[in-house]
């Protein structure tokens, strides 16, 4: 799965920055050299690696001090591999997309991530993916091509309509459309598919940049993140709240098939 992924990645030209939660490589304290070895083909393919926490701790569940610890813990193996190729960790994203509960809690953890030499990878085009991916594994593990075939190419159509949506949120809040940030992951979906979605990206006239290319938009400067609340919602939706503007209405939702399949009952 890894290897067709990067195989797209690599043919299709694309940047990329792949989020690490060191707790999967194995028992704490005792990776599994193989995983590392899954993760140094990113590597090895001229991808970066980011820190994703040691175990995909949500913010809203801990203390501040609990949060960082796990920060900290998911660096090691991550930090090796980017400096094996003269490359630095410099790069963290919030599981969850979940960054404080408090105005203090959330500045408090801005100083610890900048102080470790971070940069806080934000996100403007979050969507379903893995419900998708869940559905599309789950049908393929039961021997039902049919299915997969159906959640794979409506996985097509949703993300054209969750792209549209946030093109209308970028214009409403910047009256243009700024670099956008796409968050997917990792999986047997994207591994057989994501070829169709950079096609479809490219059909609306997008080009792929560095995520420090498209950090260098000015609407990432431009607002203050002010958002407290409980959502992991994208940074269009925080700008919106931060200057005391409602998201727009109408975003794109997994249908509910693809909820069925994967077992879930909403995004």
């Amino acid at each position: 799965m890894t290897q067709k992924l990067l195989w797209t990645l690599t043919d299709g030209h694309i940047p990329v920055v792949g989020f690490v939660n060191e707790g999967k490589l194995g028992p704490a304290g005792d990776p599994d050299v193989r995983r590392i070895a899954l993760l140094r083909a990113w590597r090895d393919a001229g991808f970066e690696l980011g820190n994703h926490t040691f175990g995909h701790v949500d913010f809203h569940q801990v203390p501040l001090a609990v949060f960082e610890e796990d920060v900290v813990r998911g660096e090691p193996v991550t930090r090796a591999l980017m400096e094996e190729r003269g490359g630095r960790l410099r790069w963290f994203r919030h599981p969850f997309l979940h960054t404080g509960l408090t105005l203090e809690d959330k500045r408090g953890l801005e100083t610890f991530l900048a102080q470790r030499g971070y940069r806080v990878a934000p996100v403007t085009i979050d969507n379903a993916e893995w419900i998708f991916a869940r559905g599309y594994a789950t049908a393929l593990d039961a021997g039902d091509a049919e299915l997969a075939k159906r959640i794979s190419g409506d996985y097509v159509r949703y993300m054209e309509s969750k792209l549209e949506y946030f093109e209308r949120q970028s214009t409403a809040l910047f009256a243009r459309e700024i670099r956008q940030v796409l968050l997917v992951h990792a999986n047997s979906l994207n591994a057989d598919h994501f070829g169709e979605i950079i096609r479809m990206i490219r059909r609306r006239g997008y080009r792929f940049v560095s995520l420090d290319g498209a950090l260098e938009d000015p609407a990432y400067s431009t607002v203050a993140d002010t958002f407290t609340g409980r959502g992991g919602i994208t940074w269009l939706h925080r700008w919106a709240l931060s200057t005391a503007r409602r998201p727009l209405s109408g975003e794109p939702q997994a249908p509910p098939f693809v909820l069925a399949a994967a077992g879930v009952e909403g995004e």
